[in-house]
């Protein structure tokens, strides 16, 4: 393993920079700790769109970690990495689309593009979830929901990257870009376990 002695002062400059992002009103997003041994250096966030006064949203989540060693991992194919989480429940008919997915995907590379955020190595999964109450749980309606998982490898500037994944925690939750102050239709409580 190389020494990299301004590696701390890299990923901390950058890291101040996200800080000091500006986020639509609407979208809570705060700093989280890190999971442990991803990397030698890291920094979680988590987005709330529109969140009750307990933290809690109806309208969708996500969850964003930075990534940076400067050994340059082959599977990265750079220092750095974002790995990325956006959910946000749906109506269930929308739920059975069979081009939900797709859609998914193609609005975090929409995002991405719209914030000139250039990146490569770009992988990923998005996941229906459609579920229906039984016993105890028969009266609950019918739900649905989609989850998005990503991680790819940014160019610099790091900002864009996390201004488009919130973009898209947005997007998933129904609110389109420049929504702020425009009511959503049909979100549903979803209760967390």
């Amino acid at each position: 393993m190389t020494a990299h002695p301004d590696a701390a002062a890299v990923f901390e400059a950058a890291a101040s920079q996200l800080r000091e992002t500006s986020f639509r009103a609407d979208i809570v997003v705060r700093e989280i700790p890190s999971p442990a041994g991803l990397a030698p250096f890291s920094l979680a966030l988590a987005a709330d769109v529109r969140p009750d006064d307990h933290g809690d949203s109806v309208y969708g989540t996500g969850r964003l970690v930075l990534l940076h060693d400067p050994e340059e991992p082959v599977a990265w194919g750079g220092p750095w990495r974002v790995v990325a989480f956006a959910q946000a429940p749906l109506e269930p008919e929308i739920g059975t689309d069979p081009l939900l997915a797709d859609v998914a995907w193609s609005w975090l590379m929409d995002a991405l593009d719209s914030h000139d955020a250039r990146y490569h190595s770009e992988s990923g999964t998005t996941t229906k979830i459609l579920s229906k109450g039984f016993g105890g749980l028969a009266a609950d309606r019918d739900g649905a929901q989609i989850e998005l998982r990503a991680s790819w490898t940014p160019d610099t500037p790091l900002r864009p990257h996390v201004e488009a994944w919130a973009e898209l925690v947005g997007m998933l939750a129904g609110l389109p870009p420049g929504s702020e102050d425009v009511a959503v239709l049909g979100a549903r409580r979803v209760e967390r376990a």
